[in-house]
């Protein structure tokens, strides 16, 4: 059994990651879209977006993965008619996976998840900025601030438990039925 981090074991051919890359690719973007039209649920749908780029890296490699952001980045840039509702995608949920691939390489546990609050807060701050300078300033936040990165900090623990879990999964059983 393994611990959900990521490994490759035996590669597809190459013709199998192309067309993966391609059927994931269109996920992620329909998955966008639709967060770009329901009024609820946005933040599982993001979530969701970002767990394609885990499959990717495991099946194709980590250059794999970051061409796999980059175009569902630009074809979800394309495709989708809210441009802003991408950015919570393009700064943390599209490049979560390949941030993970990396921190997991990482020489030990805590230095792993220091390297993982780090990134997530980072992207916090910038997300914070960007939609500061898009929205001109009028970003209110109703709660105490603190209360708000605690929240989302435990939020982000919850995410890169399930992330894990889902990582796990695919090794262990959706990959058999795939056929890879």
């Amino acid at each position: 059994m393994t611990d959900g981090r990521y490994q490759r074991d035996n590669k597809p051919s190459r013709s199998k990651a192309i067309a993966l890359s391609g059927i994931f690719l269109a996920l992620t973007v329909l998955v966008l879209y639709a967060e770009s039209l329901v009024p609820t649920g946005r933040l599982s749908l993001y979530a969701l977006s970002s767990l394609f780029v885990s499959v990717i890296v495991i099946e194709a490699g980590i250059q794999a993965g970051w061409l796999f952001y980059l175009g569902s980045s630009l074809l979800a840039f394309i495709a989708v008619p809210d441009k802003l509702g991408l950015f919570p995608y393009y700064t943390f949920f599209g490049l979560y996976g390949l941030i993970k691939y990396y921190t997991e390489k990482a020489a030990g546990r805590v230095a792993e998840y220091l390297m993982k609050y780090a990134f997530f807060n980072l992207s916090l701050v910038l997300t914070w900025l960007l939609a500061r300078a898009v929205l001109l300033g009028n970003l209110e936040v109703k709660l105490p601030l603190w209360i708000v990165i605690i929240g989302l900090e435990s939020a982000f623990i919850i995410y890169d438990l399930v992330y894990t879990l889902f990582i796990q999964t695919y090794r262990e059983r959706i990959r058999k039925v795939l056929g890879l």
